[in-house]
């Protein structure tokens, strides 16, 4: 395959518009957008402390596949979820109808409600939100292959059982809109209501999109991020005729190795990721504890091929760009970056080689890091948890760490944090990168709240 003849990360890194305010970055507080609220379901544990902690001590949610027999499967583990009790968040006979990632998101968005003061308690009944026009409060919750479960099961019925063992609930329990759907009857959240399926970018997309969506004036606060539950058999199997998934099958927690130069390929994980967006001004207005701001979003696309970046890292470094850019700073203030860093032999170089190009003046100041060699890759709701993590790296003022980094890839040249997790103490902005099949990228900023 031909390669790009002009390096394109050089000139990026070289550009002297990167620094210019764009226009519009004046915004008001009504422009402006907050983070207020956050939840979590990850292979790391159950809500936003836990798997943090778990994941600044270098811990991995990564184990042996149980709920199917995947003794012959390529891959036989993955990041899923233990112990999680979909009772406290659905009705069980609900429950029953719609596939578990729909569950994951109703749980993390429940989760972020509470936090952020809009709702009282996390329950199975319905919790319409308080002190708020439910009119201008919005949801996009992404995905990036939806119900895989739900439809492999129903297809099982069909052939085995017959037509009438079908569920009518195939379908509304399976696709991709009906988490944020669900969260929206729950809550009773009447703005918009939306979700993006653009792959492994869909949840960075509908957090930077619902920013958008308050600073143009459609709301006042939105529900974003992303559910995914793709270790089923179909999804397993997929991913592993591909060559895509990590083989490691002795040594599951040393499998997702971001950057080493042993990785043999991504480990599947499962999980949501939920944040309460909403205006600076309505925040100010009813007295809400800030967490971080979103300070910017850029997209691009690679055009380059289905699965594979180009080896320049060229749409990564675009979208890092733009949303700098947004966020009108200087590259330099960007201390951290959570990086898409998927443990795949390309993958992890092209960002890498992005990043350096871009952040060339102060490369050897930065701090890169890959929390999917602790989570595996949640693929459409990586960008939410990872958000989250980018966020909590503010508030604690710690970055974590990429564990099972033992020989760093000679192509990667970066400090990726390895191992341990790492102190500091003049932390004012992260970044948190998504890439996805098909060449969309997605890079969203945020910044530590202050005032």
């Amino acid at each position: 395959m031909s390669q790009p003849t002009t390096n394109t990360a050089h000139t990026l890194g070289n550009n002297t518009n990167i620094n210019k305010k764009p226009a519009h970055f004046e915004r008001s507080d009504h422009q402006r957008v907050v983070i207020t609220g956050m939840g979590a379901i990850t292979p790391l544990g159950l809500d936003v402390d836990t798997t943090w902690q778990r994941l600044i001590a270098g811990e991995s949610g990564i184990k042996p596949i149980t709920h199917f027999d995947a003794s012959t499967y390529r891959a036989q583990f993955a990041g899923t979820i233990e112990d999680f009790d979909v009772s406290q968040f659905m009705a069980a006979k609900e429950a029953r109808r719609y596939d578990a990632f729909i569950h994951y998101g109703v749980a993390a968005a429940s989760m972020a409600l509470k936090q952020a003061g809009y709702i009282e308690q996390v329950s199975a009944e319905p919790a319409p939100v308080k002190n708020v026009d439910a009119n201008r409060f919005g949801v996009i919750i992404g995905a990036g292959i939806g119900g895989l479960q739900t439809l492999e099961d129903n297809r099982d019925a069909l052939a085995n059982q017959g037509i009438r063992r079908v569920s009518p609930f195939t379908l509304p329990g399976a696709i991709i809109n009906m988490a944020a759907g669900m969260v929206a009857i729950k809550h009773n959240l009447r703005g918009p209501n939306l979700a993006t399926a653009t792959a492994c970018t869909s949840a960075a997309h509908a957090i930077g999109l619902a920013a958008r969506l308050i600073a143009y004036g459609d709301c006042d606060v939105m529900l974003a991020g992303g559910s995914e539950k793709g270790s089923s058999p179909l999804g397993m199997s997929g991913f592993g005729a591909m060559g895509a998934l990590s083989t490691r099958n002795d040594d599951p927690t040393r499998a997702s190795r971001p950057f080493d130069k042993d990785r043999d390929g991504f480990v599947l994980g499962d999980g949501a990721g939920v944040l309460v967006l909403e205006s600076l001004a309505h925040a100010k207005a009813r007295g809400a504890t800030i967490l971080a701001e979103l300070a910017g979003f850029g997209m691009s696309d690679d055009a380059h091929h289905i699965t594979a970046p180009p080896t320049n890292g060229d749409g990564a470094a675009r979208a890092m760009m733009m949303a700098i850019q947004d966020a009108g700073i200087d590259p330099c203030e960007i201390g951290y970056i959570n990086a898409h860093g998927t443990s795949t032999s390309a993958g992890d170089v092209a960002e890498s080689r992005a990043i350096e190009g871009l952040f060339e003046a102060c490369k050897d100041k930065l701090l890169v890091s890959s929390t999917k060699s602790m989570t595996g890759h949640l693929l459409g709701a990586a960008g939410a948890i990872e958000s989250i993590f980018s966020i909590q790296a503010l508030l604690e003022q710690t970055v974590p760490p990429t564990i099972n980094l033992d020989n760093v890839d000679e192509k990667c040249h970066l400090d990726y944090v390895a191992n341990t997790a790492r102190l500091v103490n003049d932390l004012t902005y992260t970044m948190s990168n998504s890439f996805g099949f098909g060449g969309t990228n997605g890079s969203l900023i945020f910044a530590r709240w202050t005032d």
